[in-house]
């Protein structure tokens, strides 16, 4: 059997892997001004992610470690919603891959994994495409660091009440991160460089 950090690991490797090869479709249109309403979309994926995190990290004790990865994967799956809606407002969503999706979604949590997979050289950015082999070596070691982060955050959920207005406003600051790489992403220019 398994151990308990191996087996989240695992879980949360599937999940943010299962995450990333379908990257959501978007309503929003290319617009003018596109970091106005790229800000516009933050603001309101951040106020979600809030509220989604605080919500399911009101049960406490043992009831509240069963909601982290239910929590996770909603604030995840909304963020991704948001990347793909800046894409569109950028006019980028056609050329949104996977790289792109996971680079934005956790970059700020580890910039060192990504720094092969997309590279800012000036004005461009260089995303290398990468193979299903090697995007599952990168979602793996990126599920260890989250794993990490999630038990030394998870202590909050102990604290019911106050634990969960830290939860929710750390799921806003997060989302309100990503959405900086993701536009900080397709302000530049995206060479797609195919992998041989």
């Amino acid at each position: 059997m398994a151990e308990p950090d191996t087996l989240a690991n695992n879980q949360l490797t599937d999940a943010v892997l299962a995450l990333v090869l379908q990257v959501p479709g978007s309503q929003e249109q290319a617009v003018a001004q596109p970091a106005l309403r790229a800000h516009v979309v933050a603001r309101k994926a951040a106020r979600n992610a809030s509220l989604i995190a605080s919500s399911l990290s009101l049960p406490p004790g043992f009831l509240g470690w069963l909601t982290v990865l239910p929590e996770l994967l909603g604030v995840w799956r909304l963020q991704a919603q948001m990347v793909s809606d800046i894409a569109a407002v950028y006019g980028k969503h056609k050329t949104l891959g996977r790289e792109q999706m996971l680079y934005c979604l956790f970059k700020h949590m580890s910039a060192q994994l990504f720094r092969d997979v997309i590279v800012r050289v000036g004005e461009r950015a260089l995303v290398r495409q990468t193979s299903l082999k090697l995007l599952q070596a990168l979602v793996k070691q990126l599920g260890a660091q989250v794993t990490q982060t999630v038990i030394r955050k998870s202590a909050a959920r102990f604290v019911p009440l106050l634990g969960a207005v830290g939860v929710g406003a750390y799921a806003y600051f997060d989302t309100l991160q990503v959405a900086k790489t993701a536009v900080e992403l397709f302000e530049r220019e995206i060479v797609i460089e195919v992998e041989k």
